[in-house]
């Protein structure tokens, strides 16, 4: 093995040095690009840009303007026009016609020739042609039916009117075609048809019962006064609903007590509450199809707490609806207490009427034990 050493031209001292001397430290690439990029930028910083714009020709502001111009021929939501930059330098040969445009778009594409074939058609025709194949048609053997002869003679006599009598009846209309229905149609029916008599339905008559002689005798605790019905009385005045609660507190006679589609609000509804806070006698109460909201409702609800001897109170069909709150006080109202059994109300929500229901049945079985130990 030859080993050539060499030192090209280095001397031993040199040598030497170079062996002690300390490495040098590489600096980094992008540190280096960001100072020449910074050298770069400092060369322009002295230059004035309106005095190179007015040594600028009118074609080179042109290209500049067109270079700094921002086009999107891929945006379709601009205007075709808007797109790409306007390249026309030619003036307009004329105005614009639309019509004649057509004409010409026209004439030049039937003045354009068509491109002859290079092998024309001959008209031979290959292959076969396509025959479908035809099913056998079936032929249905319809049952014959034999009648009695007195039926067969009667048929065969029979009118087509007497025949489309005898389809609707029987309910089979393709008993008949269609041109013995025309026919039967056409010849009219010869029998009287007579109209169902209706029974006139009249109006029922207004509520008879006076208001103020019935006042008059619920103040004078009338025992032969029992059972009071102004149901359908829309004209009574608010202050006569309201004596009428007033008088019924003292009163020890009256039992149903029916106020129904009076027109009756709020105001009313608290007064009768304020009566079933005193009244012990009355059993049944009818509020139904009035102005009642929620407010003359909760007042009700409220004296119905301190009263244990109302079985019936109907509060159905008012004119706004109550609401959750009021139901489920209604619910809690029944669930305390143990006298009412029948309770007319529509409840709209699934909770309050399971528990409304509830509390029903546990009156009415209260009510049947009682009456099986003999206490009612």
């Amino acid at each position: 093995m030859f080993i050539c050493s060499c030192s090209h031209g280095l001397s031993s001292g040199s040598l030497s040095s170079f062996r002690n001397s300390e490495p040098r430290k590489k600096q980094p690439i992008a540190g280096t690009m960001a100072l020449s990029y910074k050298k770069d930028l400092e060369k322009y910083k002295d230059i004035d840009e309106d005095e190179i714009l007015n040594k600028l020709s009118a074609e080179e502001l042109k290209q500049l303007e067109t270079a700094l111009e921002e086009m999107d021929p891929e945006n379709a939501l601009l205007p075709a026009g808007l797109r790409q930059k306007d390249q026309t330098l030619k003036n307009d040969t004329g105005a614009f016609n639309r019509d004649r445009l057509l004409k010409y778009l026209e004439k030049e594409a039937m003045d354009y020739k068509d491109r002859e074939d290079i092998v024309p058609f001959t008209g031979e025709r290959k292959g076969k042609a396509f025959v479908p194949k035809q099913k056998p048609i079936e032929t249905r053997q319809e049952d014959v039916t034999t009648l009695d002869p007195e039926l067969e003679e009667a048929l065969s006599s029979a009118t087509d009117t007497e025949l489309c009598d005898l389809a609707a009846i029987l309910g089979v209309h393709t008993l008949v075609t269609s041109s013995q229905t025309y026919d039967g149609t056409k010849e009219g029916y010869n029998n009287v048809i007579k109209g169902e008599k209706m029974n006139p339905v009249f109006d029922e008559p207004p509520n008879p019962t006076n208001v103020e002689e019935t006042l008059q005798r619920i103040k004078s605790n009338d025992s032969s006064l029992t059972e009071i019905n102004l149901n359908n009385i829309k004209n009574i005045p608010i202050p006569t609903l309201k004596d009428l609660a007033k008088a019924m507190e003292k009163n020890t006679h009256v039992k149903k007590f029916s106020l129904a589609a009076t027109r009756s609000n709020d105001p009313i509804a608290v007064a009768f509450s304020d009566m079933l806070r005193e009244n012990k006698t009355l059993r049944s109460l009818n509020l139904e199809t009035n102005f009642i909201t929620g407010v003359g409702v909760q007042a009700l609800v409220d004296a119905l707490r301190d009263n244990d001897t109302l079985t019936e109170i109907k509060i159905d069909n008012q004119r706004q609806q109550l609401g959750t709150t009021v139901e489920m006080e209604i619910a809690k109202m029944l669930e305390e207490n143990n006298s009412i059994v029948k309770f007319g109300y529509h409840f709209n929500q699934q909770g309050p009427r399971s528990r409304a229901a509830a509390a029903i049945t546990k009156n009415n079985d209260l009510v049947r034990k009682k009456r099986v130990e003999g206490d009612l």
